[in-house]
């Protein structure tokens, strides 16, 4: 199996995407902090599985075109980028990400992926 690699930070257009999502889900100025907030909190580690069994979403297969292409990344060797998470009291949001942590979870579920959480 090929090493994982990751970028250092979340790519640019990671932030938008967070903010698509997130506007589902909160008003445009709380979106607008928890973005904010997870331009500038650190990066921290976590395993594939807790990220899963904290956030309660549903595995998607590797049949799912956008788990494939980020399988094909790896398996090129390139880098994915960081996920972003967002916690509610008892609840995990993945904000940003969610088809790069099937796709790992999918190759490792003891992975451990780094993360931008608040």
């Amino acid at each position: 199996m090929k090493k994982i690699k990751w970028f250092a930070q979340p790519e640019d257009h990671d932030y938008p995407a967070a903010d698509s999502y997130l506007s589902l889900i909160y008003s445009p100025d709380k979106v607008e902090l928890l973005v904010d907030e997870l331009r500038h909190t650190t990066i921290s580690y976590f395993k594939a599985k807790d990220v899963f069994r904290a956030s309660k979403e549903s595995l998607l297969g590797v049949s799912n075109s956008h788990v494939k292409k980020n399988l094909k990344k790896v398996k090129k060797g390139k880098k994915l980028s960081p996920i972003l998470l967002v916690r509610t009291g008892d609840e995990l949001i993945i904000a940003d990400g969610y088809h790069r942590i099937c796709a790992i979870y999918s190759l490792d579920e003891d992975a451990v992926i780094p993360c931008k959480i608040i």
